[in-house]
Formats: C-alpha cells, structure tokens, sequence
C-alpha cells in the first residue's frame, strides 16, 4: 500500500461545517479536512492512529468516523502503545484490503449517502413548555442553583446522583477512551430520559460548557451522539456558557440569573467549609446536619428573591450558629480533596469520598467550587500577556474577578471575624504558589489551578491530600499527579496520593491507597503531638 500521511492531503479537502464536535486542535482540524478528502476518493483509505489513553482521540475518532461513513467508506482506527503485538495491526489491515478488494469487484464509487444533521435549537417557545434537565455535579451547590433558574422562567430539574445505573447508560453511549466525568455526565441524562418519567416532546437538556482546551468541552458533542444512538436526536442540547461557544434563542444567561447564580454558588462554598469543619467534631450526633438542613429552605428562597440584603444577613447568622456549635475539644487531621472538578465534587464518581474520610476519622477540607471560575477567568490575563489573547478579554475578566469578589466580600468578612473558620485565598495568591512548581501556561482543564490548590492546602495547615482524577485526565496527570514529586521536595512534610477515578478501576484499590495515606496521616499527627509536648515540657522546665 501506497502510504500518505494526514498533513499531505489536508489541504484539498473541504470540511463540511459546523461540525457535531467543537474543532479547537489544530492537528484535529487537519485530521477532519483529510478525512473529508479521503471520503470522496475511490482510491484512497484512512487509517487513524491513536495513543492509548490519549482522551482527546475519544472526541476526534467519533468525529472522523462519521465524516467518512457518511460516504459510506470504511473507516479503520488503530491504538498503539509500548506493548501492542503488530500481529493485531496486521490482521486489521489485511481485513481492510479484503473488504477493498470486494468494493473494487463491484465498481464502489463514494457517495453522499445523507446530510449532515443540523443541531435541535432551544427557541423562546420551549422555555414556556419544557422541562429543562441538568446533570448534577456538586449536590450541595446544585440545590441553590435550582432556584436560580427557576426564578428566572427556566422550568430546570437537577437529576439526582443515582446509583452505578446511570454510569452503565454511559458506557453504552459514549467511546471507551472518553473520561470518567463524560461517562457520568452522560449516563445521568441517558438514564433520565429512558425513565419514562418525562415527556421527550417537550425535554431539553442543559449542561456547561467552559470552551478550555479539556475534553469537557465536547461534553456536549458526546451527548448529542448519545442521544442520536438512542433514537433522542430530537431533544435540544443547551450550552450554558458566557464565551458565546453555542447560541439558543430560548435560553439566556442575563445579568439577573448571574447574581442569583453567583449567590446559589457561594452559599453552596459556605455550607460546605463551615460544615465540614464541624461536622467531625459535634458534641450531639447529627447536630451539624440538622443545622445545615435548617437553613436550606431559607437559602433557597433568598436566591429566588435575589435579596442583597437577606443574603448578607444569612451569610453572618450561619457563620455565627455554626461558630456557636457545640464541638469536642480535640483535632484530627485534616486531608484535603482536590483534582478534575466533577470528580472532585460528585459523589458517585469519588466513590462519596468525604463520607468515606469523615468515617475514618479525619476532617475533610474541599476547596470552594468559586475559585476554579476565579481561575477560568484569571487565565485571560496570561493569555494577553504571553500568548494570543486580546486586551478586551483581559479586561473583561479582570472586571468579572472583581465583581465576584465583591460577592463574596460578606463572606470572607464574616468568616474573619469567626473563631473556627478559615478564609477564601485569592486567586492571585493561588497564582503566585502555583509558580515556582508549574507555569501558569497550563490552562488545559485545571491547569495550574490544581498545583496552586495543593500547595494553598499545605501552608494553611492541611498537610495531607488526596488527588482525584479520572483515569487517562492527561492535564490531571501533569499538573496533578506529574507536580507531587516536586510538591513534596518542597514540602518535605506533605502527605499526597493520586487517586484515579474509573468505571474499570476496583473500589478496594482506591481504598487501600486511601487507607495507607490516612496511616501516614495519623502517624504524622501523633508525631506532632508528641514533639508538641515535649516543647511544652521543655519550656516549663
């Protein structure tokens, strides 16, 4: 066989746009043009090579494979790593050239066998009759940015975090080599829609979409592809997202839906540091729970109304009754939890991590789910100032920087004049530990963010850290597993394990990774302890 590489035709070919998936890659973008060139010739064949693990070829493999059967050519994909048998890669090729063989005794000539679907819009109309579906990600976030919606004429349902069911629908649906998180998010609408509980005719679906160089972008492109398999193709994919990546005339993300939005999302971050803080340590059982589950009610309801004023109020009385607590007088150690943000923040897919930690014993510390906004938002800046990014949008996210600090002034006030509770880190400051371990160049989904979060944890006090990420996250494995190395010759006291996040990988695994890092984490803290009292003693002598 005659043999061309991709980049050699790239240029006669025509790619028929807009394309299912978000083209951002430049060599995908070659891919695409050469797939599209390769379709419409009777004597050539496109064989794709991909990396094993490489997530990115989850999203490019569906895409080619639909540029070329929609000429009805053959289309042959080929995963290669350090261990694979050629024998294989032989057997698939001479399959190739046999079913070539066949075409060429019939006189194939490449056809347009169909057009390329147009995606479903979400119009003005839908929002008055449809019930709009959104995958949770962070349970106690979500409940709040329920009623954000809601207020604003978006009849929004959070689909619940189910049990394994809803990550089976996803591996039904979406390519093997596509990341945890896109399987969960997935699953969870699949799942729902296939309940029977919602009328499909007037259903849409709703998630976010950052527009960053991550795999998560083309969450969306995996969805659509999901919902076409499953005889759904029907059902409007809404993007919720402010860089303008996708546009439905029924749904708009406005001024009063951001406020809201903003509220929902920081009293989610309080809940979270105040009761996480308590929870471990409450002299009456279950007594920090029913106090967080006082105020749910309440909260929901100042985000309906958007109450500057009934915000601030609440935010100072739920710092004061969490601060008043009754709590027994000693310490555990702290772990914190970072990594892939779903991972981070979704129960069923870290396996109910805090629960797990609390079980055993610890007090669990969850950066707030803000921050990683700050950090989307923060990287504008770097990109003005050394890549291509434009002044204008260095501008604009300076603004909406402060402008969320603003928001969160209340409680960054009231949590200073507390007894127990830590303050919120600006994002600056992250920045800043973030950049004698990595460049902050890395924007690849949590980027340098995920270091600078590490690092934050470690000189507040929280020494020991469990990294989550989903198996193959390959931003996760270089600013996450790939900085720990450095991280602990910096920190030479720190305590961090990598954990990976599959539907694959054994429970019992994670555990016993989870277990030998909380063995050294108690070691450390009787070592403390000891060295504690044996200071006091000296100065007493």
């Amino acid at each position: 066989m005659a043999v061309l590489t991709e980049d050699s035709v790239a240029h006669l070919g025509e790619v028929e746009r807009p394309l299912r998936v978000v083209d951002q890659w430049v060599y995908h973008s070659r891919l695409y043009a050469a797939a599209s060139f390769v379709a419409k010739q009777s004597n050539l064949e496109l064989i794709q090579l991909n990396s094993f693990g490489c997530g990115l070829d989850a999203v490019t493999t569906d895409q080619v494979q639909e540029i070329l059967e929609q000429y009805k050519k053959i289309y042959t994909v080929l995963k290669i790593d350090e261990g694979s048998y050629l024998g294989a890669v032989k057997i698939r090729i001479r399959s190739l050239k046999a079913a070539l063989e066949e075409r060429e005794a019939v006189s194939f000539i490449p056809f347009k066998a169909y057009e390329s679907e147009k995606k479903v819009m979400f119009t003005k109309e839908m929002k008055k009759a449809h019930t709009i579906l959104c995958p949770e990600m962070s349970p106690i976030h979500f409940q709040f940015l329920k009623e954000a919606f809601i207020s604003e004429g978006y009849n929004i349902e959070i689909l619940p975090t189910l049990d394994k069911t809803i990550v089976d629908d996803g591996l039904k649906h979406v390519n093997n080599d596509a990341c945890y998180p896109s399987i969960i998010v997935v699953g969870q609408i699949i799942n729902a829609l296939k309940s029977g509980k919602y009328d499909l005719n007037n259903t849409s679906v709703v998630i976010s979409q950052t527009g960053g160089g991550c795999r998560a972008t083309n969450y969306i492109a995996f969805l659509r592809k999901a919902l076409k398999e499953a005889g759904m193709e029907n059902i409007p994919v809404i993007s919720a997202n402010l860089g303008g990546i996708e546009k439905h005339p029924g749904f708009k993300i406005g001024l009063p839906l951001i406020n809201k939005a903003l509220m929902a999302l920081l009293y989610g971050d309080l809940f979270m540091r105040v009761l996480y803080k308590v929870r471990p340590y409450e002299k009456i059982p279950n007594s920090s729970n029913t106090l967080y589950e006082g105020w749910i009610e309440r909260c929901k309801e100042n985000v309906r109304n958007g109450s500057q004023r009934v915000f601030k109020d609440n935010i100072y009385s739920i710092v004061r009754e969490f601060d008043n607590l009754e709590l027994n007088d000693y310490n555990k150690p702290k772990v914190g939890v970072v990594g892939e943000i779903l991972v981070k923040f979704h129960p069923l897919a870290n396996n109910n991590i805090v629960n797990l930690l609390e079980n055993e014993g610890v007090e669990v510390v969850v950066p707030d789910l803000l921050d990683f906004f700050f950090y989307s938002l923060y990287d504008a800046d770097y990109k003005y100032k050394y890549l291509s990014g434009s002044k204008l949008n260095q501008v604009l996210a300076n603004g909406a920087i402060k402008y969320m600090k603003y928001y969160r002034r209340h409680i960054y006030k009231a949590l200073k004049e507390s007894k127990r509770f830590t303050l919120p880190i600006d994002i600056e400051k992250l920045a800043e530990g973030a950049k004698p371990i990595v460049s902050l160049g890395n924007q690849t989904g949590e980027g340098w963010f995920l270091t600078a979060e590490m690092v934050e944890l470690i000189e507040s006090g929280t020494e020991n850290i469990l990294c989550l990420q989903p198996f193959g996250c390959l931003p996760n494995h270089v600013t996450g597993k790939g900085v720990i190395k450095q991280i602990k010759n910096t920190f030479p006291s720190s305590n961090i394990a990598a954990i990976d996040y599959d539907p694959g990988i054994s429970e019992v695994n994670q555990l016993n990774r989870i277990k030998l890092m909380l063995a050294n984490a108690f070691k450390n803290k009787e070592n403390n302890n000891a060295n504690s009292n044996l200071e006091i003693k000296r100065s007493i002598l």
